[in-house]
């Protein structure tokens, strides 16, 4: 009997966590290992928090001087949460977070210690920054590089560490993270959309970027993801065929969420709460062993920070309940992939939506003005807003199993779709009359009706969704970053804005008033960004005909989609707005060729190796009892034994050709991989070689691999089978 029955058979046994049940209300502790405002109140002096809300909301410049006082009082509350150590917590190129702990020690001048934490270990520290991925920014031996607070994003306490988030940079100022690019994209949109809203409200002096994500993950007993080396080293399985029976009768979408998974949130809900992500909602997804937590409305800077945590979170506490958190994209094939819907909105300092249609016509007439640029910039950029999401793993899910496909468009429902339809074919002048006593101008739009919220219906294969008060970006992955959509999307929203006041202003200057130079300007926008618009069924293949007949994107190659960052309108649109230099953005482009190349090599790597040395042998050993088999039954029957063994015959004859494809697509497969490895060109030359040449290999194999798993002795196949995966409790 193989070692996976033992696999299988202990983790069908019950894991009991005690999860000692919480006696206070969320209130009571949301919040408690953070160093948030009420903190700062009670640890800081009244002319210190004051400074500090100052340079948090008013982006007030800090000094040196105020640093050490604000360290002081934050290293006095987080010795009291039973904090020893403090570290600089921030998100390099590569997906996850990066920190290096320091005690909280210097040496006394007498022999001992003392707990000291000045401001100028707050404000910046000096990690390595050879061992990071810069996209040729810095060389190897350069390793200088800087970590500098980021006091918009509160400090927190984990286990006995003090993390303080902050940005990432060159020793020469580049970034090297995903969080100093987003805080100047969100700045960017903050200060062209207050340009763009003082048209309708004078008092109007800031504009937020706001970003509700969706996390969905799957959950795999530990044992059963210990005995299968492609979950452990690459986070999904490169072999695998289809169990009887998975999502197809939609049974665990918010079915009842089973007892170990909801011990599991629970505890991951205590701790994202304390450290005050809001965390509200808990379901079961689409496939079997799927589930998805998300949490309220943040800013955009603060939950692309607390995604990052809960994350950590779910990887961390899943391990205690004895699972394991997977947020590959595709972690199986045939069933649901993971995503993680980005919703993003805008909105004022007078408590404005943008994003959310007004209790006026005026209130919608600059609704629609901020839909449609959305649009616009969607528009104009969707192949940058593909690269902004597109990956190694990723590319396995868009487009299978209920994923936006990987051409963006825009779902907007009828009702807000009739009305941009009327006002593209309204006269600008109609649209406008003379109204009250004093003859002054005023709007009169019948062509905006009332809008509700969430008036609309969805549409599951939209990439980027009017979902009532926000746009939905369902197409990023779920082990992504948010930052690097949300550069994006905040950032040629930006550039879209810019552009849209210097043509209302031209119009104004050429002797229109305001109102009518909105209308008209809106016009132009409705018609010029009509392609990226597509209510319809995103898979069709009719879609993908019509999509490029619109000059959408549609190439699938990650590669050549990566390259959207280097275009002359990607990079113009990132310099002039401020948020990235060409260097950075070339760095990244190269970061994401390169990532690309080395997780499908890693795959290769391991499909070979397991391919040669796991099925192989399991399928040439019930091979050889096959054969042992029709021997004896001829020694034993003569003649008819040899036509009582004809089925076995032919699935000998089966193995040994599905065996024979293994071993030559093995050796294939190191063959155009050694050669890409060792190519002269680029970053994009080995990436492209890789995905046509390495990847098609791969799949072959794996067609193999799948049709001997249908044929083995199941008591010899080495792996844990799909429905031992994703059918245990």
């Amino acid at each position: 009997m193989s070692l996976r029955f033992d696999v299988v058979r202990d983790a069908f046994k019950k894991h009991p966590i005690e999860v000692e049940p919480q006696k206070e209300r969320p209130s009571a502790y949301f919040g408690k290992n953070v160093f948030n405002k009420q903190k700062m109140q009670q640890y800081l002096s009244a002319p210190v928090y004051a400074q500090m809300i100052d340079i948090m909301e008013n982006g007030a410049v800090m000094d040196r001087s105020l640093a050490d006082k604000v360290a002081e009082g934050m290293k006095k509350w987080a010795m009291e949460m039973g904090a020893t150590h403090y570290t600089h917590w921030f998100h390099p190129l590569t997906d996850t977070t990066a920190e290096k702990h320091d005690a909280f020690i210097e040496f006394d001048g007498k022999g001992g210690v003392i707990e000291e934490f000045k401001g100028k270990l707050l404000a910046q520290q000096e990690p390595d920054a050879s061992s990071f991925p810069s996209g040729g920014i810095r060389a190897t031996f350069e390793a200088r590089g800087y970590s500098a607070w980021d006091p918009t994003s509160p400090a927190f306490v984990m286990d006995d560490t003090l993390c303080i988030p902050t940005i990432f940079v060159s020793y020469t100022g580049e970034a090297l993270d995903y969080k100093a690019p987003l805080l100047k994209a969100i700045h960017a949109v903050d200060k062209a959309a207050v340009d763009v809203c003082r048209y309708f409200d004078p008092k109007i002096k800031k504009v937020y970027s706001y970003l509700g994500w969706e996390q969905e993950y799957f959950l795999v007993d530990e044992g059963i993801f210990a005995a299968r080396p492609d979950l452990l080293m690459t986070g999904r399985t490169l072999m695998g065929h289809g169990s009887a029976k998975d999502q197809q009768l939609e049974d665990h979408y918010f079915g009842a969420i089973p007892e170990r998974v909801a011990a599991f949130m629970r505890e991951l809900e205590v701790e994202a709460l304390k450290l005050g992500i809001p965390v509200k909602t808990r379901h079961n997804e689409v496939a079997p062993n799927q589930f998805e937590l998300a949490p309220m409305y943040e800013e955009t800077n603060l939950a692309c920070d607390h995604n990052m945590l809960v994350m950590t979170l779910m990887k961390k506490i899943a391990r205690k309940h004895g699972f394991r958190c997977l947020l590959h994209e595709k972690p199986f094939a045939g069933v649901n992939g993971s995503g993680k819907h980005n919703n993003w909105s805008l909105g004022t300092d007078t408590g404005i939506g943008l994003m959310s249609p007004g209790k006026t016509q005026e209130g919608n007439l600059m609704f629609v003005t901020f839909i449609v640029n959305a649009l616009a910039a969607v528009y104009r950029h969707n192949g940058l807003l593909k690269a902004s999401i597109m990956s190694a793993s990723n590319a396995h899910r868009l487009g299978a199993n209920e994923a936006p496909p990987a051409i963006i468009s825009s779902f907007l429902g009828s009702e807000l779709t009739a009305v941009l339809d009327a006002l593209e074919n309204s006269s600008p002048d109609a649209l406008l009359n003379l109204s009250g006593k004093s003859g002054k101008k005023m709007l009169d739009l019948p062509q905006i009706p009332e809008l509700l919220i969430d008036n609309t219906d969805r549409n599951r294969t939209s990439p980027f969704a009017f979902t009532g008060n926000r746009f939905e970006f369902r197409a990023v992955g779920s082990e992504a970053n948010c930052a690097c959509a949300m550069i994006v999307i905040n950032s040629i929203m930006a550039e879209q804005l810019l552009d849209f006041k210097k043509a209302v202003d031209a119009r104004i200057a050429g002797g229109m008033d305001k109102n009518s130079a909105l209308i008209s300007e809106i016009q132009s926008l409705i018609k010029f960004c009509k392609p990226i618009r597509f209510d319809g069924n995103g898979y069709s293949d009719e879609w993908k005909a019509e999509a490029a007949r619109r000059g959408l994107d549609c190439e699938p190659c990650p590669a050549k989609i990566f390259e959207n960052y280097l275009t002359e309108d990607s990079l113009g649109m990132f310099t002039a707005t401020g948020v990235m230099a060409e260097g950075e953005i070339r760095a990244r482009n190269e970061i994401k060729l390169e990532t690309y190349v080395k997780k499908i090599q890693i795959e290769s790597r391991l499909l070979g190796d397991m391919a040669i040395n796991h099925i192989v042998p399991a399928a040439t050993k019930f091979q050889n009892s096959l054969v042992d088999n029709v021997y004896k039954m001829k020694d034993i029957l003569g003649a008819e034994g040899l036509e009582i063994s004809e089925k076995n015959i032919e699935l000998i004859k089966k193995i040994a050709c599905h065996v024979k494809a293994i071993e030559i697509g093995v050796s294939d497969m190191i063959t155009v991989r050694r050669r890409a490895n060792h190519l002269d060109g680029t970053a994009y030359d080995k990436a492209l070689a890789y995905y046509e040449d390495v990847l098609p290999k791969m799949d072959a194999i794996r067609e193999n691999i799948d049709a001997l798993e249908e044929i083995v002795d199941d008591r010899l196949w080495p792996l844990p089978k799909y429905r031992e995966i994703l059918f245990l409790r």
